[in-house]
């Protein structure tokens, strides 16, 4: 199959960039791309090779402790050999998952952003990957203003780093609501803290999927895809285009729409990873039937 790509008909601003990165995200299109963090049984570069295999544009890291690509695993070494196969199957580095949250001293994720900070640019000099992750549970109102206090620490490390952190809103954090989101990306104001941006956290709320993407697409630079169901009264993360309630040709068009250029990036849930039989690679093929199509012009 084919690369799918959303082209733009005009370039983006880069403006504020420069303090920063030059992420995938002031390019002048839109990737598919898919998340390492649900292959987590598979060596890097076995994944890349089946991603590449498949039609993906682009790929998330995932730098959590199990994972191949954890930081004590990626040796000079390895991380000169990714950047090769990067480049040679054609691959998108577009951002780096890790795991961090806004609770209490900040001392040692901010070492991590700066650790992860090393690793995208080593891994993609010229565009360097974002780096996201989630804020972290509590009552929002509880925690809100401790959580802007501690993303200024995050946008401080971002800026030295020359990288972009993107937070995204979870529906079991503190963050779990657009507005609150887009409040914590307005009170730090910085070009190197942005969002990412998830509707399946969202989904079977009293939140719609045009009013949560304008709320937060001028403030986003990485966006996920999968699914939520009810099940048993509860919510349970599905692979996306699982459930058939998101529509994803109106979610990227109109992302698109709003201004967006960069990832958009197939996440499967640890819900999903987690139950036996679970096979990575099928996931991946799934994944990317079901999104594909989204991105062609009718």
């Amino acid at each position: 199959m084919n690369r799918r790509q959303f082209i733009a008909t005009t370039a983006t601003g880069t403006a504020g960039y420069a303090l920063c990165a030059k992420p995938i995200a002031t390019t002048n299109s839109l990737t598919l791309g898919f998340s390492l963090y649900g292959m987590k049984t598979l060596k890097t570069n076995e994944a890349l090779r089946h991603l590449s295999s498949i039609g993906y544009d682009s790929v998330e890291f995932c730098l959590n402790d199990g994972w191949d690509a954890a930081p004590k695993n990626l040796t000079a070494k390895r991380r000169k050999a990714l950047r090769a196969l990067l480049e040679e199957f054609d691959l998108k580095l577009t951002a780096l998952m890790i795991n961090i949250n806004l609770h209490g001293d900040q001392k040692a994720n901010q070492a991590k952003i700066k650790e992860a900070a090393e690793i995208g640019h080593a891994l993609s000099p010229k565009a360097p990957p974002i780096i996201e992750t989630v804020g972290g549970g509590g009552n929002w109102e509880a925690v809100k203003n401790q959580f802007r206090d501690n993303l200024g620490h995050w946008a401080d490390t971002a800026k030295a780093s020359k990288t972009i952190v993107c937070l995204k809103p979870h529906r079991g954090g503190a963050v779990n609501r657009p507005k609150d989101a887009v409040w914590l990306a307005q009170q730090i104001n910085s070009p190197c803290l942005k969002l990412a941006y998830d509707y399946s956290h969202f989904a079977h709320r009293d939140i719609s999927l045009d009013d949560s993407l304008k709320q937060m697409i001028p403030h986003t630079r990485f966006i996920h895809v999968k699914d939520t169901i009810i099940k048993d009264g509860r919510p349970r993360f599905v692979i996306p285009g699982a459930s058939g309630q998101i529509d994803y040709r109106k979610l990227v068009s109109k992302a698109f729409e709003l201004g967006y250029r960069g990832d958009i990036n197939a996440e499967i849930s640890g819900q999903v990873w987690s139950q036996k039989g679970y096979d990575p690679i099928a996931s991946a093929k799934a994944c990317y039937r079901n999104l594909s199509p989204a991105f062609t012009q009718e």
